[in-house]
């Protein structure tokens, strides 16, 4: 793995909002874009380009004995390259969505990459979304260990932006 701190600045994290300094916000940011997008020929490239980062936040947790938890939200606009063949959402694609936004902001917080292969995934689908749909991605770090890293991660529907 590459560590994210020799990653090239990949867009513009000034916008971001949350707690974290806006160095560790660009590094998160540069990071997604390395991995979860690469380049234009690789898989989820277009997908990924479309997400947007609203806020990256860290704070201790009561819950969690005053260990450090990292929340990311981001919001993506579903488009016609998101869909499968019944015009709704692909799953897969989903997937890939949440699979690339929560762990890197408390790695990097606790002097980890946060970035690892995912072993396991477990996603309850409550309803089909169409294209031009906003949704909101909301990452929350469990727990972070040498070896096994964490999340929970909720997707909301905010509204229809464009009609299909």
């Amino acid at each position: 793995w590459v560590d994210p701190k020799n990653l090239a600045d990949c867009g513009d994290a000034s916008q971001i909002q949350g707690n974290v300094s806006p160095y560790v916000k660009q590094l998160i940011l540069n990071t997604f874009i390395a991995y979860g997008a690469g380049d234009e020929h690789c898989f989820g490239h277009s997908v990924s380009k479309a997400v947007k980062f609203i806020d990256i936040s860290a704070h201790e947790s009561h819950e969690k004995q005053g260990r450090m938890e990292a929340t990311t939200i981001a919001e993506v606009i579903v488009s016609k390259s998101m869909l499968n063949g019944a015009g709704m959402l692909h799953g897969g694609c989903l997937a890939f969505l949440i699979d690339n936004t929560p762990l890197v902001a408390l790695g990097l917080l606790q002097n980890m990459t946060g970035v690892g292969v995912t072993q396991s995934m477990n996603i309850i689908f409550h309803s089909p979304v169409s294209v031009g749909s906003c949704l909101r991605i909301i990452s929350t770090s469990i727990a972070m260990g040498g070896r096994i890293m964490s999340a929970r991660c909720e997707v909301c529907f905010l509204g229809q932006l464009i009609d299909d």
